[in-house]
């Protein structure tokens, strides 16, 4: 039964089927071949019950939030700044990809929409300044993993929906290691490009007073981030409402800033249900895959076969890590976490892990998940954007980024307060 769950996604993804459309197939072959009873006539309860809850409504508002930013040219403008006050480092403009991932995912809480809004306003820049293409395609498919590791984040939303754990405290486990891996991103640039001068192209020069001028521009996300993440912490708001909030607020900065018009409204609005339905349609197969997975025995069954070894804690987490980096280059991240997590979180949280902790060391894996081919969401993202070339170019680019998130996954095995310090001294 297993065997054939795995092949059938293998296969199926191999087929190029859409995420959605492999998962629900999945579960309907199945509930044919393993369950005694019609399975599929459930199908509309579990799309009803998996779709309409309160935090649900948070992802669609996230995604009208990066939405407007992109189309209101404030995310050109911070990318601008960013650049101004990070291109003096080996590496020039991959810091401020970086740099401005980080600040954009502070933002708007998805990873594919930090790297189209980044890579799009980066893109010219690889050519004009002469940076190797594959370094700089690397840092944009890797930054924009930051999306759903800085708060606010729809990935930490949906793990604190399914595992029932608090959302505030997921938002502050994720600050440092977000930060943190953002930092150790710009360090394996600096490090190659002091290595390597040819990798960093040429050095784009800004005076001091040129980068006095674009402070200003770091305001807006500092505002929206108060915003959204503030109105949780000081009781104002939930999760969801924050996301209303934070919409709000974008809305006021491009008024301010005199970029609101009706067609940009609309436009956001066109590409959030875009995005939002495809999102949604993964989240209702997954739900309706894991419900005939634990009425066939199949969840139970995996439970049992990692359980059989009677691996000790970190044995454990190490299998787990395996797991989800061999998962997820062949599985979009929301699916897999959805699809995963009913099943792999009891058994983790059995062992003596914290479920903030686990949820932080999920996200991270799901990032890596998001530049590993053959399914690397984010790397058909940037070569969307680039329209030329090979994505083998991306691929091999964003592959030292990997390592990266590896190590953070490292440091948070031995120092799990990195993630855990925060939640509990503002608990």
């Amino acid at each position: 039964m297993i065997g054939f769950a795995v092949g059938a996604m293998i296969v199926l993804l191999a087929l190029g089927l859409p995420i959605a459309i492999g998962l629900g197939l999945v579960g309907m072959g199945l509930s044919e071949f393993y369950s005694v009873l019609p399975l599929t006539r459930a199908m509309g309860e579990v799309a009803w019950s998996s779709s309409t809850g309160f935090l649900m409504v948070s992802i669609p508002l996230f995604v009208l939030l990066g939405e407007i930013l992109l189309r209101s040219g404030i995310a050109d403008r911070m990318y601008a700044a960013v650049a101004a006050w990070l291109s003096w480092m080996p590496g020039g403009l991959m810091h401020a990809n970086i740099g401005s991932s980080a600040l954009f995912a502070s933002m708007c809480g998805s990873s594919v929409a930090t790297a189209a809004t980044v890579g799009t306003t980066a893109m010219p820049q690889m050519t004009k300044y002469g940076y190797n293409p594959s370094l700089f395609l690397g840092t944009l498919a890797a930054g924009g993993t930051l999306g759903i590791l800085i708060p606010p984040s729809i990935n930490l939303i949906v793990y604190g929906l399914i595992t029932n754990t608090s959302i505030p405290r997921l938002y502050l486990a994720g600050i440092v290691p977000g930060i943190l891996l953002a930092l150790m991103f710009m360090a394996f640039v600096a490090l190659a490009c002091t290595l390597r001068p040819s990798l960093g192209g040429r050095n784009v020069r800004v005076s001091w007073p040129e980068r006095a001028a674009l402070l200003g521009e770091f305001l807006p996300p500092l505002f929206i981030f108060v915003v959204v993440i503030g109105s949780i912490y000081i009781g104002w708001a939930t999760a969801t409402e924050s996301a209303a909030l934070g919409v709000v607020a974008a809305l006021l900065l491009t008024l301010v800033r005199g970029r609101f018009s009706v067609a940009m409204f609309v436009s956001a609005v066109e590409n959030t249900m875009k995005t939002t339905g495809m999102i949604m349609l993964i989240v209702v197969a997954a739900f309706f895959l894991n419900f005939v997975m634990t009425a066939v025995g199949l969840t139970t069954a995996i439970v049992h076969l990692v359980t059989a070894y009677d691996l000790p804690p970190l044995g454990l987490m190490i299998a787990v890590i395996v797991f989800y980096l061999i998962l997820g280059a062949f599985m979009d991240e929301m699916a897999m976490m959805i699809s995963t997590v009913p099943v792999i979180a009891p058994v983790v949280f059995a062992a003596g892990f914290d479920g903030v902790w686990f949820g932080i060391m999920l996200v991270v894996l799901m990032q890596a998940g998001m530049i590993l081919p053959p399914v690397g969401i984010n790397l058909f993202v940037i070569q969307g954007i680039r329209r030329t070339g090979r994505i083998s170019e991306t691929a091999w680019g964003a592959m030292p980024f990997v390592l990266a998130m590896v190590a953070l996954m490292g440091l948070l095995i031995v120092y799990p307060q990195l993630a855990l310090w925060l939640p509990a001294a503002l608990n």
